[in-house]
């Protein structure tokens, strides 16, 4: 009777230390892994957040970056850390999505090992041609390509990146071809795309916003279900009959897979409500990106849609990373 009263008061004991630990979270500080350099636009939402949770949750939110293979390095690192919340991740659609598919040896998997804490943020991509390229409206381009086929050369940052993966879905379903001119990052594409070296590309609205109203480039179309805030007169793909065109440069928060519920709960928490800060908005809308602030499950089923939607389009069209 001795003996069960001893082993009842210790089962106890454990029942009640896994609510008491969760409650002090976190006791120390906690590590913020992002998958770009310093003074990227994930590396600016980290730094946005970082200080808000540290003020909220009473313990420091270091951010380190972690950049390398498409921001595979980061986000494996942090799927192979210890799952108590003390290492997070922040990436975008590569790392947490289209990766799956795009590298057959992927060292983790994105939605196994990986558990959704809140969606921050997005940024559409727009379609820009040169002033050289004799069109006006997405319509002309597309009769363009059609009565040009091959005349006309695209640039990316990269094979299998969001910007090439769109452009090789339009051409899918539109029926049209262009030669696709792969760079490693917007910044030599867009020069050479202001030197006239080629003629189009899909890019996140940010790099291309200055240049499209300067008049150096031409936007044709958002790849959104809405126009754009920061470009409200050219016209998203939804309205112009391909909504499928969506595609969106997104930045998450998450933690290695099995984090407990409470802790991921209470960063997602936190985060929306650092997130919608006026300030926070703020910072973001200059970068031309949209607070999103999603729950844990939102995140989910979003990080779940993507993977299978592109990962249709790098099978499709047999993408391969540089």
């Amino acid at each position: 009777m001795i003996r069960n009263s001893v082993l009842l008061v210790a089962l106890s004991a454990v029942c009640l230390s896994a609510p008491a630990l969760a409650q002090k979270y976190p006791s120390h500080p906690v590590k913020i892994i992002v998958t770009f350099p310093p003074g990227s636009t994930p590396d600016t939402v980290a730094r946005v957040v970082a200080p808000r949770l540290q003020e909220s949750m009473g313990q420091p939110f270091v951010v380190e970056n972690r950049a390398g293979a498409g921001g595979n390095v980061g986000a494996d690192l942090v799927a192979k850390s210890p799952a108590d919340g003390y290492t997070l991740l922040v990436s975008t659609n590569a790392a947490v999505a289209t990766n799956k598919a795009l590298y057959p040896d992927l060292p983790y998997d994105p939605e196994r090992d990986l558990s959704t804490i809140s969606l921050m943020a997005y940024a559409p991509q727009i379609l820009v041609v040169s002033p050289s390229v004799p069109v006006s409206s997405f319509k002309e381009f597309l009769e363009y390509l059609r009565a040009n086929p091959g005349r006309l050369s695209y640039g990316s940052a990269g094979s299998g990146s969001a910007s090439h993966l769109t452009m090789e879905l339009l051409k899918s379903d539109a029926k049209v071809f262009a030669v696709h001119i792969p760079y490693r990052g917007f910044p030599q594409a867009v020069t050479d795309m202001l030197g006239g070296n080629i003629q189009a590309m899909f890019a996140i609205a940010p790099i291309l916003l200055p240049h499209i109203k300067s008049g150096k480039m031409r936007g044709l179309a958002v790849t959104a279900a809405k126009r754009s805030e920061q470009a409200p007169e050219i016209p998203s793909v939804a309205e112009l009959g391909f909504p499928q065109l969506e595609s969106l440069s997104w930045i998450g928060l998450l933690a290695p897979a099995k984090t407990p519920q409470d802790i991921v709960d209470r960063l997602a928490a936190e985060t929306q409500r650092a997130l919608r800060e006026p300030e926070a908005r703020k910072i973001l809308s200059r970068q031309a990106f949209e607070v999103v602030a999603s729950s844990p499950a939102e995140f989910r089923k979003f990080q779940h849609a993507e993977v299978e939607k592109w990962g249709k389009v790098i099978r499709a069209t047999g993408a391969t990373p540089d």
